[in-house]
């Protein structure tokens, strides 16, 4: 096997088999907390903020952090970001504001805390997990033969995982079924938010027609992120919840899961 830079760490174990134990090193994935800090205002209006503790697998630290802040509302373009940096720590990274960046205070007034698991926690309600923002743009049909391709290409851009099995991974396609970005993580979430981070860090936008591959279940959280960045079709390995499912189908999200084994099931938005 071969390790993976920053995402995987050796440790020993002991392999049981039917008849005998084996003392060996395996591969594991890195799993630590990654502190998120926002700094915004000059001056006498200078301002700073923890705003999220994410557990996550060190990689694309600088596109998490923008792709959280960006997915949860409290960026809007890349311009918005002056620097982008480890603060101290290397789980610990500095987003520095642009002059002209408006912080809506009233969304720091929650504090989040996200594990590798189940996202961003403690919102009290559904209207405050919603991000506000419009539908998702109609676009093109997209081709069944492209989604069959999607999981073989996801893993294949998945090292980390075929090394330790124990990350998530996410990838951005277009129409065609070209891949233009993939992340992994410990976290799906963080490995979406990685992706997306990349786009608004470019100054880019995801194509109209992109497609969101995830390796694991469709959780609300990512379908979320995916309105926030415009994508109008996700699909996942596994299945969805019935909140995703909700959320895809009030924005005008295509939702595929269970893409596997030269299937998929529809979930929302099947005319496109």
């Amino acid at each position: 096997m071969i390790a993976m830079p920053e995402m995987t760490t050796a440790v020993g174990m002991t392999r049981v088999g039917s008849a005998a134990r084996e003392q060996r090193d395996d591969l594991v994935a890195i799993e630590e907390p990654l502190e998120i800090r926002a700094a915004w205002g000059k001056g006498a209006e200078a301002r700073e903020k923890n705003i999220s503790v994410t557990m996550r697998t060190p990689g694309d630290d600088y596109d998490l952090a923008v792709g959280f802040l960006f997915t949860e509302g409290l960026i809007r373009a890349a311009d918005e970001i002056e620097s982008v940096r480890h603060w101290g720590s290397p789980n610990r990274v500095r987003v520095a504001l642009a002059p002209h960046a408006k912080i809506d205070t009233s969304r720091l007034e929650r504090h989040f805390y996200t594990t590798s698991s189940c996202g961003v926690c403690g919102k009290t309600s559904i209207e405050a997990v919603r991000v506000a923002c419009a539908a998702v743009p109609s676009s093109g049909p997209v081709d069944a033969a492209v989604i069959h391709r999607l999981p073989e290409m996801l893993h294949e851009a998945q090292p980390a995982f075929r090394a330790t099995g124990s990350v998530h991974g996410a990838a951005l396609f277009d129409g065609g079924g070209t891949m233009l970005c993939s992340r992994e993580d410990v976290g799906r979430h963080n490995a979406v938010d990685k992706v997306i981070g990349s786009f608004v860090r470019d100054g880019a936008a995801p194509p109209a027609d992109s497609i969101l591959a995830v390796s694991s279940r469709m959780s609300f959280e990512i379908v979320q992120k995916a309105i926030v960045a415009g994508i109008p079709t996700v699909a996942s390995v596994g299945g969805p919840s019935s909140l995703a499912i909700d959320l895809a189908r009030d924005f005008g999200v295509t939702l595929l899961a269970f893409v596997r084994d030269g299937r998929f099931n529809i979930y929302a938005g099947e005319v496109r």
